[in-house]
């Protein structure tokens, strides 16, 4: 292949592409994070209060949910896919980046609890064709479609600020080689977990040293049978209530689609009641149980120590529910919310016996963000990168698989609806119609 013309200078193209594709998601990136900032940190001061008040989410989501529900029934492509639906790289089209840059930045600011990583795959992908088209590439099937994933893998980089995630996440995504593809690698991806965890095993039992790639990071407790035996309570646990809540999200899909705009907007509103209802009964701030949840990860990994059990448990419950309504109402992606949900779940369960904060917090991020994805060996490269550290992977990777067995077994609950297509409107909407 490397040997044709043809393919040697679509690679090219790609990586000219891939040039002011992450440019744009890189300022994309800035003003959703500045918007947040400014919005629910320095309005609320500016106002005269210390943080936003309790009812600070009510008027901010109805605004979301308005212009949202505008987007999806007069703007092409309807402001994206579906979250509820999860990631998916298809249907991606020119005139669909209006659409999604609006949902976007008027959405997630506003305290949509979704991350921005589906706009921008969408947005990347829809930005690879336009300049293609500028260009006057030849518009095949195969080019487009070639075009549009390698602009999503820029953008989506540009967002984990590695190019292996978007990499491995845009494959799973696109699910090259079909159900083979989760049939050869899941087996191997346990495969690998139980091996790595019997190797690192017998490292520390025997006392004797082989060769590695361990570069000399600094190392965190070693893992024991403890961590193996939470993992396997904690992992189901986790992968079936993030399950239900994106069943939750697709009930709220249907929902919508029988009276849009309106709808989008009791969805909305009903997610903003459940931030507030998290502000009133903790005495925190509502932009905790707002928003991607990507900064307050952030806060929650570097002061555990700062959030009360009962504060955990309330986000848990207040902002899954918000999580679900959004899922299946405004426009955005579900990786953060997923793993801040796990990431909290691992702070809670961390004083059990044997477990500790580092294990609880692997498990739970890994089992949480690969039941909203599906894409096991996708959450397995994120979840790492997020921690930093090697001695984890085992039990990330046996999280991983376990979350993704457990979920595939369960009901994927009702369909999406599928929006019904105006005549004006010739864009693909391939995650409406998605099971």
């Amino acid at each position: 292949m490397l040997g044709r013309p043809e393919y040697r200078k679509a690679l090219l193209f790609c990586g000219l592409i891939g040039v002011p594709v992450a440019l744009i998601a890189f300022w994309f990136l800035v003003a959703v994070n500045q918007l947040e900032q400014l919005i629910w940190t320095d309005w609320p001061k500016d106002l005269g209060w210390k943080r936003a008040p309790w009812w600070w989410a009510l008027p901010l989501l109805t605004v979301a949910g308005l212009v949202v529900g505008l987007v999806v029934t007069r703007f092409p492509g309807r402001g994206g896919h579906v979250p509820a639906g999860g990631l998916h790289a298809g249907g991606i089209t020119r005139q669909a980046l209006p659409g999604v840059l609006v949902a976007a930045l008027v959405g997630l600011p506003l305290g949509a609890v979704l991350g921005p990583e589906a706009p921008l795959i969408a947005m990347g992908g829809g930005l690879a064709l336009l300049f293609a088209k500028l260009a006057r590439a030849p518009e095949t099937e195969a080019s487009m479609a070639l075009l549009g994933a390698a602009g999503a893998a820029a953008a989506i980089s540009a967002l984990f600020g590695n190019p292996i995630v978007g990499a491995v996440l845009l494959m799973e995504v696109a699910g090259v080689g079909g159900p083979q593809l989760f049939a050869v690698m899941l087996p191997g991806l346990l495969a690998s977990g139980v091996g790595d965890l019997i190797f690192t095993g017998f490292v520390r039992w025997t006392g004797f040293e082989t060769g590695s790639l361990d570069i000399g990071l600094p190392k965190p407790p070693p893992l024991d049978w403890q961590d193996v035996l939470w993992m396997l309570l904690v992992a189901p646990a986790l992968a079936f209530l993030i399950h239900w809540i994106f069943v939750g999200g697709r009930f709220a899909a249907r929902f919508v689609a029988t009276r849009t705009m309106a709808n989008t907007t009791l969805c909305a509103l009903g997610a903003a009641a459940c931030i507030s209802l998290y502000a009133v009964a903790t005495g925190r701030s509502p932009a905790e149980a707002a928003l991607s949840g990507e900064a307050t990860l952030s806060a929650l990994a570097k002061n555990p120590h700062a959030w009360p059990v009962g504060a955990l448990i309330a986000v848990l419950v207040f902002k899954g529910l918000a999580y679900s309504l959004c899922l299946g109402s405004l426009r955005g992606g579900p990786v953060f919310p997923a793993l801040f949900l796990g990431g909290a779940a691992g702070v809670l369960l961390a004083p059990l016996p044997g477990l500790g904060l580092v294990p609880a917090m692997a498990i739970g991020m890994a089992s949480s963000v690969t039941a909203a994805l599906r894409l096991p060996v996708s959450s397995v490269v994120l979840v790492v990168l997020l921690l930093g550290n090697v001695d984890t992977v085992a039990l990330v990777v046996l999280a991983a698989v376990l979350s993704f067995v457990v979920t595939q077994r369960l009901p994927l609950g009702p369909r999406i609806p599928a929006f019904v297509k105006r005549a004006a409107d010739q864009s693909a909407d391939s995650t409406s119609s998605h099971p």
